[in-house]
C-alpha cells in the first residue's frame, strides 16, 4: 500500500442525531471512523491519520496527523451534534493541516463523512475540487442520510477532483445494515491499489476474502481480525468438546471399574466365601473363627478322654470320630497334645492297678 496522510472529516450537525441508521448517523460514523483508522495505520506502518469536525460553530481540528488509535477514540467520544456543516471550510482546513504533514513522502488524502444537506453552491464545490487536484490531494466522500439531496453535488465535486480515479464517492442509503459493514467493501478501504466501485463491490474480483475486494495482505489482515478471532474460538470449543466426551467416557469406565474393585473386597472380606473357594479349590485353609477351640479346650478333653475310656482298643476309630467332628483337624497340635495327656493318664491308672 501507498504512504498515506489522512485526515478524516466527520459530520457532526443536528442532523446526525436521526436514526436511520444503527442507532444513530453520529454512532454510525464514529465506528466507520475507526474502522478507516485502522484500515490506513495496519496497511503501512507509516500511514498517519487525523481528525476534525465540519460542524457546530466553527470546522475544528480535534488530533493533529497520527498512529495513535486511542487518540482518535477520545476525541470522538467528546464531539456532540450541533449546528450545520461547512463543507468547503472543513475541506480547506483538513487540506492545510496536510500541507503541515511532517513526512513530505506520504500522499495527502481527505475522508469525509456527509450526513447533512449541503447548503453549497454546485459551482463552488467544482472550484474547491480544481484546488485541491492542482495540490495532489485526494478525497474520499461517504454520502449517507441525505442522499437524494446530495448525490448530483458530489458527483460533480468528485469528478473534478478525479486524478487516474484516486477520489471515491461512496453513497449509502438507510437499511438494517451497519454503515462501518458497507464501508469494507469499498475502494475507500481497499486503498488505490484495491477494487473501485461502489459499496457493493458487486464488480470487484474477491480473490479468497469475504469481503468481496482484493486486498493487499497486510489491509485484508487488518480488516478480518475480528473474523478470525471468531474462527478461532470457534475451533478451540470444537477441540474442547472431543477431550470433554474423552473424559465423561473414561470417568465411566473408571466408575465401572470401581463397584469392580469393591464387590472383589467384599469377596475377600467374606469368611464364608473365602471357606467355599478354599474347598473348592481344594484347599485345607480353614478361617480363623473356625479353628479357633480356646474356650473349648475342656470339654474337648473330656469328650476324648470319654472315646478313650469306651474305645482303649480302637485308636483307628478314635481317628476317624476326630475326622468327622466338623471343624477339627486331627494333626493340630492341642489335638495331640489332649491325646497324648489322655495315653499318660491311662498309663498311670493301668499301672496303679
Amino acid at each position: 500500500m501507498v504512504m498515506e496522510a489522512s485526515m478524516i472529516v466527520v459530520d457532526n450537525s443536528e442532523w446526525m442525531r436521526n436514526g436511520d441508521y444503527t442507532p444513530t448517523r453520529l454512532v454510525a460514523q464514529n465506528e466507520a471512523v475507526n474502522l478507516i483508522f485502522n484500515a490506513k495505520t495496519q496497511s503501512n506502518p507509516e500511514n498517519t491519520v487525523g481528525l476534525m469536525t465540519m460542524a457546530g460553530k466553527s470546522p475544528e481540528v480535534l488530533v493533529t496527523l497520527t498512529s495513535d488509535i486511542g487518540k482518535i477514540l477520545s476525541a470522538l467520544h467528546g464531539v456532540k451534534a450541533s449546528g450545520q456543516n461547512d463543507f468547503i471550510t472543513g475541506v480547506q482546513i483538513a487540506q492545510l493541516a496536510l500541507k503541515h504533514r511532517q513526512n513530505r513522502n506520504q500522499r495527502q488524502r481527505i475522508v469525509v463523512f456527509v450526513g447533512s444537506p449541503l447548503e453549497v453552491d454546485e459551482r463552488a464545490l467544482v472550484r474547491l475540487a480544481k484546488k485541491l487536484k492542482k495540490n495532489n490531494v485526494a478525497i474520499d466522500v461517504i454520502n449517507f442520510g441525505e442522499e437524494g439531496t446530495n448525490t448530483s453535488k458530489l458527483d460533480a465535486f468528485i469528478n473534478t477532483v478525479n486524478n487516474s480515479d484516486n477520489s471515491h464517492l461512496v453513497t449509502i442509503p438507510p437499511g438494517p445494515h451497519i454503515l462501518s459493514d458497507m464501508l469494507m467493501s469499498t475502494a475507500i478501504i481497499s486503498g488505490e491499489d484495491g477494487a473501485q466501485g461502489g459499496f457493493g463491490g458487486s464488480g470487484s474480483g474477491g480473490g479468497d476474502f469475504e469481503f468481496g475486494i482484493d486486498h493487499d495482505p497486510e489491509l485484508a489482515l487488518a480488516l478480518r481480525i475480528s473474523l478470525e478471532e471468531e474462527k478461532a474460538r470457534q475451533a478451540a470449543a470444537n477441540k474442547k468438546e472431543p477431550a470433554q466426551g474423552e473424559a465423561s467416557g473414561s470417568g465411566d469406565a473408571m466408575a465401572v471399574d470401581e463397584p469392580a474393585k469393591h464387590h472383589a473386597g467384599d469377596e475377600d472380606d467374606d469368611p464364608e466365601l473365602q471357606a467355599a473357594l478354599a474347598m473348592s479349590m481344594n484347599q485345607s485353609h480353614i478361617p480363623d473363627e473356625d479353628v479357633d477351640m480356646d474356650e473349648d479346650d475342656e470339654e474337648l478333653r473330656r469328650a476324648l478322654e470319654m472315646s478313650m475310656n469306651d474305645n482303649n482298643e480302637d485308636d483307628d476309630m478314635m481317628a476317624t470320630v476326630l475326622e468327622s467332628l466338623p471343624g477339627v483337624d486331627p494333626n493340630d497340635e492341642r489335638i495331640q497334645k489332649a491325646l497324648q495327656d489322655i495315653q499318660e493318664k491311662k498309663k498311670d491308672k493301668d499301672d496303679s492297678k
